[in-house]
Parts: structure tokens; sequence; C-alpha cells
């Protein structure tokens, strides 16, 4: 079990992988990404980035519904070639020491190389799992985020956000099942909300995107919301869900 000071790290490195990934300009992702640029990228790549820029952009500019958006983007992963994509976010150099958290994810941050014309307006960060570690289960406010299994296997279970209260979020199950090298799946405040990954291999790394405050004036703070999937089970397999603070659901799920 870890301590506090663990899981506060790990919330830690989350918000300022989503936000400094934003700033590109800043000081911060500077020297969090120093020696993390790859050399260059392949032109068919680099459309393929900004294709993804500009899905991201659509929906964060209300232009395409959040479900739309998870349609399309999947379907562009399934368009790169995983060792493009390995290239891309420089896998090799950005994981050879890796230092693994003792429960849940460790989030790495990395650097795109240069692509002309492009100003990317999503974050980005590799999670890295050993066995049995979770990205535990969370919903989203505020926010529409994208996972791809870049080495390893994942156990993935999402779920519907069909309400919340003061102290719950009322769910249901869509999908449970293995995730594989190449797989993807996406998360929005319109469809499969909540997610919960465990690593089934050995070890375990997977890209992850998100697009924060696409719902402009949303009285949500854009953020995580850690909830216990075994709660109370109600009519149509919908589920009473505690609302959890993050440092519950590491020690629970981690």
């Amino acid at each position: 079990m870890a301590d506090a000071a663990s899981v506060t790290v790990s919330r830690r490195q989350f918000t300022v992988a989503a936000l400094g990934t934003l700033l590109t300009t800043s000081l911060l992702e500077t020297l969090l990404a120093r020696d993390l640029v790859p050399d260059g990228v392949q032109p068919e790549t680099a459309r393929w980035l900004k294709e993804v820029n500009q899905l991201c952009a659509d929906v964060k500019g209300q232009k395409l519904k959040q479900v739309d958006w998870q349609t399309q983007l999947e379907a562009l992963f399934t368009r790169i070639e995983l060792k493009e994509l390995l290239t891309l976010v420089d896998f090799e150099r950005v994981t050879k020491k890796v230092e693994f958290q003792e429960q849940g994810e460790r989030a790495l941050p990395f650097e795109f190389p240069k692509v002309e014309g492009l100003a990317p307006v999503f974050g980005k960060q590799i999670f890295a799992l050993k066995k049995g570690q979770s990205i535990v289960p969370h919903g989203h406010n505020n926010m529409a985020t994208a996972f791809y299994v870049l080495t390893g296997e994942f156990h993935g279970r999402h779920f519907d956000r069909v309400d919340d209260d003061r102290n719950h979020m009322f769910i249901t199950p869509t999908i449970d099942r293995k995730f594989a090298v190449g797989e993807t799946s996406t998360i929005s405040d319109a469809k499969n909300n909540v997610h919960w990954f465990t690593a089934l291999s050995e070890t375990a790394f997977i890209f992850n995107l998100h697009v924060l405050d696409i719902v402009p004036g949303s009285k949500k703070p854009t953020e995580r919301v850690y909830v216990d999937p075994n709660g109370e089970k109600q009519d149509g397999g919908r589920i009473r869900a505690r609302i959890l603070k993050a440092e519950e659901a590491y020690q629970l799920y981690g």
C-alpha cells in the first residue's frame, strides 16, 4: 500500500502533464521534456497528427459532438502503425529509466517533434504500470480523452455516467474486456465517461491524450472524479458508486 505522498505525486504528475502540454511554450514543459524530443517525423505521420489535433480543436470549439469525436478519433487510431506511434512519442527514450509507482500509474511527459503548422490543443502523456496496478476507476468532468495501448495488456472497464448526487455517481457498465497492443478507447461527458484499466502483463504502457474545458461555462471543474464501481446494484444494471477521494481510490484499486 502506498502512502499519501505517493498518491499525491501521481495526481500532481497527471496535472502537470495535462496543463504543461497545453502550455507548450512554458518553461515547465521545456524542463520536463528536455532530451525527450525525437529527431523527426514522417510526412504521413505529421498529417495524422494534424488530423488528430483538428478533431480535438473541433470538439473543444463546439464544432463536433463529443460522441462524434470519439468515433472519428478511434477511426484515426486504426490508421497509424504502432511503430510510427512509438517513434512519434519517442517511446524507447521516454521509458528507458522509468520508475514505477507503488500504486497506480506513473505519468511520463514527452514532447512531439516539431511539425510545421501544428499547435496542439490537447494534452498527452504515457502511463506506465506494473502487473496488477490500475488507472483507478474514475469519471471525468468537462473532458474528452483517449487511450491507445503501446505495450502489454490491460483489463479495461467502462461505464456510462447516468446521474450524480452529492456523494454518489450512478453508472451502468458498457465495456468489460481485455485490451491488447494497438487497441484504443475513448471517453467523454456523453459516452463511457467512467473507465478503469488494470495491467495484466508484467509491465504495460498506454498512450493518453486529453482535451480539457470542452464545455464553455461549465459549472463543473475540469477534473477526474474517483468512484467505487463495486457499489450498490440497482435495477437495469445501474450501480450506485460512491464518490471517493483520490487517496482512497488508489488504496482500494491502485
